[in-house]
């Protein structure tokens, strides 16, 4: 399956795409920008808060596109590849305590078909699918991750807002926003005005990478990289497959490349680095391999190409284990998506039997492949004979894609007419405690909000709907249903108390922060939106 344009690939703008590859890419005047040193108080105007604030205000907005994906499954490899980066890095100096305190180190997915991965402002990461399905290795995708992240440690985007390309964050904020929503009326001529009309100037100042800061991040992405674990040499060949890969079809497919120029240098260090540090140790095979066919099949799901997924089958009897564990991966995630269960249950046992095969065993790959049975399970309809499957993993199996399946399987048991008070209690209480350590899960707190409703918790499903409003990006839909709550728990006694005056408490704390970005926005010369029970005179002077 290629990864550039085909004649199926929307042509049309995608609103988060565009706004980010506009960003990246314009050149309306050449960097007159001096690279400060390491350790240089470069970013006076621009503080680790006031970063991370317009990164979240940006996220918010990626939430809401439809190119997000929040893939419970895919989640949790991108995390296992990118958490261990980010650990690596806290060792080697690269992040000191303050900026670990303020930064989200949160990585995320689009649902695209191109080449790429970006940083954004507060420790934020995208990944496309195309890029999942493109590397070969674990290691080829951790050294495109670290480099990212290297961009985010050495904070590289408010490195390169000083001097004349200066622009406040709440400036910033607005182009970025502003490009979103050019793009999403899918005429690229409204976001090119855009960006004329918000001084493009400033963009590549603050967004567009310098070759020093490419070369910094190569470097410093380099040493994470060795430092995680990963095999070295993972740079140099993702070096290598990007060029030859862009040289020979580069449709518009890599994107990652305009804004990440691939110079003769850069390719001599990658290769002069892996010849000098040894063979290293590689990442176990099997894992990445079900991950690069999940990409594939979830970026691009039209039925003729699942249907040609399922087709194949297993692939060919004589091809290495790796090849045919894959095929059969992809053809029982693509029957699942075309609704043939019977054929995805056979296919995924099938999986399931090839991949307790493997020597040595990995236990990684084989709780993936028993994932996939339960989502297979699932979507038949057959949420007890998923229970069964759940029970039986033994890897991570507190780990976030087992606790949301398990919660949708108490539902649907439930929805079923097989009443399962315990397994949605279980589920509940579960749930509580994953938000209360990830608070900016959305997923996990619209499944919170739906098993709290079904166990009778009415008032912790409405605050777990307004969370989820909240990290959606729908603040005032989020304050709407936290009233909704004061409304529901007057006069409430005991738990109910209990949730009521967690009410209250995140009702405040919401108008707090209209009231902050009202006032903000005000200050910077900006005309906001009335906001309902705020008043001019409420700002500061």
């Amino acid at each position: 399956m290629t990864l550039s344009s085909s004649p199926r690939s929307p042509r049309r703008p995608r609103a988060l795409v565009l706004a980010l590859a506009l960003a990246f890419a314009v050149q309306v005047v050449p960097a007159q920008v001096r690279l400060p040193s390491l350790g240089e108080s470069a970013v006076e105007d621009i503080t680790l808060g006031a970063e991370r604030r317009l990164g979240e205000q940006v996220m918010r907005q990626i939430r809401a596109d439809p190119s997000y994906l929040d893939d419970p499954v895919l989640l949790e490899y991108l995390n296992s590849i990118f958490q261990p980066l980010v650990a690596a890095s806290r060792a080697n100096g690269n992040i000191e305590a303050e900026l670990d305190r303020q930064f989200a180190w949160e990585p995320f997915l689009l649902r695209e078909r191109s080449v790429n991965a970006f940083a954004l402002p507060g420790g934020f990461v995208g990944v496309h699918l195309g890029l999942i399905a493109l590397t070969a290795s674990s290691d080829e995708f951790a050294s495109v991750l670290a480099h990212e992240l290297s961009h985010v440690t050495q904070r590289h985007i408010a490195r390169s807002s000083i001097a004349a390309q200066r622009n406040s964050m709440i400036s910033l904020a607005a182009l970025l926003l502003g490009l979103v929503a050019a793009a999403r009326s899918n005429n690229a001529d409204v976001a090119n005005a855009a960006i004329v009309g918000s001084q493009a100037a400033s963009i590549q100042g603050q967004l567009n990478f310098s070759r020093d800061m490419e070369r910094e991040a190569d470097r410093i992405g380099y040493s994470t990289l060795a430092s995680a674990g990963f095999a070295p040499q993972g740079m140099a060949q993702m070096f290598e497959k990007l060029d030859t890969a862009t040289r020979l079809n580069d449709s518009g497919g890599f994107p990652y490349l305009r804004s990440h120029p691939l110079t003769v240098e850069r390719l001599s260090e990658a290769r002069s680095r892996a010849m000098f540090s040894g063979d290293g140790k590689l990442a176990p095979p099997l894992r990445h391999a079900l991950m690069q066919q999940r990409s594939r099949v979830l970026m691009d799901t039209d039925p003729q190409v699942l249907q040609r997924l399922v087709d194949q089958g297993g692939g060919a009897a004589d091809a290495p284990l790796r090849e045919r564990l894959g095929a059969f991966y992809a053809a029982a995630l693509s029957a699942s998506l075309l609704r043939e269960y019977a054929k995805a249950e056979a296919l995924a046992s099938q999986a399931l039997a090839l991949v307790q095969q493997a020597s040595p065993r990995e236990p990684q790959a084989e709780r993936d492949v028993q994932l996939l049975l339960v989502q297979v399970r699932l979507a038949a309809g057959q949420p007890a004979a998923a229970l069964q499957v759940l029970d039986t993993i033994g890897v991570d199996a507190r780990g976030r894609a087992p606790l949301l399946m398990r919660a949708q399987a108490a539902l649907d048991l439930q929805r079923g007419g097989k009443a399962a008070p315990e397994a949605l209690r279980a589920s509940t209480e579960s749930l509580q405690t994953w938000v209360a350590e990830h608070p900016r899960d959305a997923g996990a707190w619209t499944q919170l909000a739906a098993t709290a409703d079904a166990a009778g918790f009415k008032l912790r499903a409405v605050r777990a709907e307004a969370e989820a409003r909240y990290v959606s990006g729908d603040v005032n839909g989020a304050i709407d249903r936290l009233r909704a709550g004061q409304a529901a728990a007057r006069g409430a006694a005991g738990q109910d108390f209990i949730e009521a005056s967690v009410i209250d408490a995140r009702l405040r704390e919401l108008r707090a922060q209209q009231r902050r970005a009202f006032c903000d926005a005000r200050a910077d010369g900006g005309n906001p939106a009335p906001i309902e029970g705020v008043e001019v005179r409420d700002c500061p002077r």
